[in-house]
């Protein structure tokens, strides 16, 4: 179901904001380079991972449950001539009829996973998609005191100036988490100023769980993988209380492991 994806509906606006980074992107190409066969980026998006990884010569399907996301992401590898397979599909419920050595999910995607369930949902179609001892990443938000704080005034996150119109877009985001339920809902709201003028004002909802490090262990232990690294950043550094990441890159355990 297309639900809580306000923040996905405008994908130039999501490049806008999100195509420059790419202290993942680095991290994946280093990783995809010791593996063979087909790589499988889940929710994808515009292919913001996917593309890169392509244009280094890997062979790519992206998997997105957001029609247009996908569309774009089409486009932008026809204009540069990749082969990509662009797969619209729901990730808990992903069915590629292929097998893979290398999987992963970036862009924090795996906190859109809102229930217990979805989580071992999603973690179980990945382990059926991976080759034994295959490769699997997901990187996620710490949740540090900071990250979860509530701010239910709205707090300044960045700019950008669009450069067909020339204008300006300030971003502000207010938040209020859920304890029980580990969800922080977002509300984001980007006012576009033409100098000091704003001319317009957008506002988006979004929710995300957020998962602590030994239930993040559980998870992907519980489903039958094996962590080999854990890192608080792309770069590798060690997971600390001061991290803003969680990256885990994990192997498939053989068919005798017990899930």
């Amino acid at each position: 179901m297309l639900t809580n994806l306000d923040e996905y509906n405008n994908p130039l606006l999501y490049d806008d904001e999100n195509e420059q980074y790419t202290e993942d992107v680095d991290f994946l190409l280093t990783e995809a380079a010791k593996e063979s066969g087909i790589t499988l980026d889940l929710a994808c998006g515009t292919g913001r991972a996917t593309i890169p990884l392509a244009k280094a010569g890997h062979s790519l399907i992206g998997v997105d449950i957001h029609p247009p996301m996908l569309q774009e992401a089409q486009k932008k590898a026809e204009a540069l001539k990749l082969s990509v397979k662009w797969v619209e599909q729901d990730c808990t419920k992903l069915d590629l009829k292929v097998k893979s050595d290398f999987i992963y999910i970036v862009g924090n995607s795996f906190q859109h996973f809102l229930t217990n369930e979805e989580q071992h949902a999603f973690l179980h179609r990945v382990y059926m998609h991976l080759n034994d001892g295959g490769t699997f990443i997901v990187g996620i938000r710490f949740p540090s005191i900071e990250e979860l704080t509530s701010t239910a005034a709205e707090e300044y996150w960045k700019s950008y100036q669009d450069s067909d119109a020339g204008y300006t877009t300030d971003v502000y985001i207010s938040s209020h988490y859920d304890a029980i339920k580990q969800i922080q809902h977002n509300l984001t709201t980007r006012k576009i100023r033409d100098y000091e003028t704003i001319i317009k004002e957008i506002t988006s909802k979004i929710d995300l769980r957020y998962t602590f490090p030994k239930e993040m262990e559980h998870l992907l232990t519980r489903s039958g993988f094996m962590i080999t690294s854990v890192y608080g950043d792309w770069k590798k550094s060690a997971l600390t209380n001061q991290s803003t990441q969680m990256i885990y890159v994990c192997k498939k355990q053989r068919v005798n492991s017990t899930l």
